[in-house]
């Protein structure tokens, strides 16, 4: 008889291509911890799913006819959705990245990124962390850089730590239970490499941390 998983990660996946969208589905409908509720075809479909399904991750494409998924990202964000929100596009320009991620999304991934590759990412994803691989971090640095940032501080070696676990995906609660400190502690010191990096968020930082050489 065969074990169910202790948890199911439910999807919905917005992209205006049948193809793809089909693929998606039998990608994760094959693996036991996935389940995918729906697929849209544009954005503003895609919003409205989301709202009367509630799936734990969306797989949104950006560019779309009919509602693209920036605006899609803004508008969940806005509406305070639980669903986080994984970019899996063939864009990787720095006018398409930055954007999402500044609308809410919690990641950004290409579409020739490995099956297991795409997997561990809704699965970090569903649990609230950033998901931005190396390659696409590089492409938001030109929009990230700042003249103040230029000229923060240098990170603390605790700072560092932390950034290095936000890289891998770590999440608040893993990263204080390594570093043996608490959470609010964490969160003190994200604060501070938010501050001193010139970043508003974790994908931001982690963009600002492999541009400087911080993170390999």
């Amino acid at each position: 008889m065969t074990q169910e998983p202790a948890r199911v990660i439910t999807l919905v996946v917005v992209d205006d291509h049948p193809v793809v969208r089909d693929g998606l589905r039998g990608m994760f409908d094959s693996a036991p911890d996935f389940r995918v509720l729906g697929e849209a075809s544009n954005g503003v479909e895609g919003v409205e799913m989301v709202g009367r399904l509630d799936p734990d991750v969306v797989l949104m494409d950006l560019r779309m006819p009919g509602g693209g998924g920036v605006a899609a990202i803004a508008e969940l964000a806005g509406r305070g959705a639980r669903s986080k929100v994984l970019v899996l596009t063939t864009y990787d320009t720095d006018s398409d990245t930055l954007p999402a991620i500044e609308a809410g999304a919690t990641g950004y991934l290409l579409k020739d990124a490995p099956r297991d590759e795409l997997f561990t990412a809704v699965r970090a994803a569903a649990d609230g962390r950033t998901v931005l691989s190396p390659a696409v971090a590089s492409r938001l640095i030109s929009r990230v850089r700042t003249p103040a940032a230029a000229g923060s501080e240098a990170l603390s070696g605790r700072e560092r730590e932390v950034l290095e676990l936000v890289a891998k995906g770590t999440s608040n609660r893993e990263i204080a239970a390594e570093l043996f400190i608490s959470e609010a502690t964490v969160k003190t010191h994200l604060t501070h490499v938010f501050a001193k990096l010139g970043a508003k968020d974790r994908a931001a930082a982690v963009a600002i941390g492999y541009d400087r050489g911080i993170l390999g």
